[in-house]
């Protein structure tokens, strides 16, 4: 059986089917931006499905081609540190990753910036081969700090310095060679991908799940709140401070950000 909740000004839409809550984010328009809309959606349906003693699993899904792009821009510009919103952005980040239901992220997509924490949150994520991926955030003079805690137990380290360095895209082949997701799919298989993790994980006990989970973060859940706490500062001030005002200004521009040099062509 399955129930869906669709309302046409929302920018995230629910549904449960066969034990599994679908989460999806809805704002096709804006890339999926992390826009205080879509945040306050996708926190509420998240705790909708983990209260939910029907649903086992919970699927991250999207609607339009990209999945995530990351933090709202159009937001961001203007704003004082207090009024970024990456402040709100750990909860969701933290209620993901410690959730005691088994997340799955299915892209059909790209992801970018706080798009790839999401990601990395998810105990399991599958692309599609020609999905990509970038931390994007130095190339607009903004600092990947937040997605840190969840992105960096995922990566190897060199791979990790490699890539919050230079903002590079990589592929979905790479990113399952890195840790960051588990498979790379062709875009006809990742349904059926995505509903075979979704019917292994709803073959396991709920409770020993939720222990499982446990056992597998150990430390990284326990200090995750504090560690969060300590980054949130740097993220906001650096989304609000000159040099991330001049990128995401550039980037609004579709111009080159002024600590460019001149005759860097790309």
């Amino acid at each position: 059986m399955c129930q869906s909740v669709r309302m046409a000004d929302e920018l995230v839409q629910y549904s449960v089917a066969d034990g599994a809550a679908t989460v999806t984010l809805d704002s096709p328009h804006n890339r999926n931006a992390l826009s205080a809309q879509l945040r306050r959606e996708l926190g509420a349906g998240l705790e909708k499905a983990l209260g939910d003693d029907d649903v086992r699993v919970v699927v991250l899904d999207h609607t339009g081609p990209v999945f995530c792009a990351g933090m709202d821009l159009k937001e961001a510009r203007g704003s004082g540190a207090g009024d970024q919103g990456v402040n709100e952005f750990p909860a969701i980040l933290e209620r993901i990753w410690t959730s005691p239901k088994p997340v799955v992220a299915k892209l059909a997509g790209p992801a970018r910036a706080g798009g790839v924490g999401i990601v990395a949150a998810a105990d399991i994520a599958v692309a599609v081969e020609d999905a990509t991926f970038a931390f994007s955030e130095v190339r607009i003079g903004v600092v990947p700090a937040l997605i840190s805690v969840t992105v960096l137990p995922r990566l190897t380290a060199r791979a990790a310095h490699e890539l919050f360095l230079t903002g590079d895209t990589f592929d979905a082949a790479r990113a399952a060679e890195i840790g960051l997701i588990n498979a790379a799919v062709p875009a006809e298989r990742l349904d059926t991908e995505v509903a075979r993790y979704v019917r292994s994980l709803t073959l396991g006990g709920p409770t020993a799940l939720a222990a499982t989970k446990e056992l597998l973060q150990g430390e990284t859940s326990a200090g995750m709140s504090e560690r969060f706490a300590a980054l949130l500062e740097t993220s906001a001030r650096f989304f609000a401070g000159e040099e991330g005002q001049e990128g995401i200004t550039a980037f609004a521009e579709k111009r080159k950000p002024n600590w460019v040099p001149a005759g860097q062509t790309s």
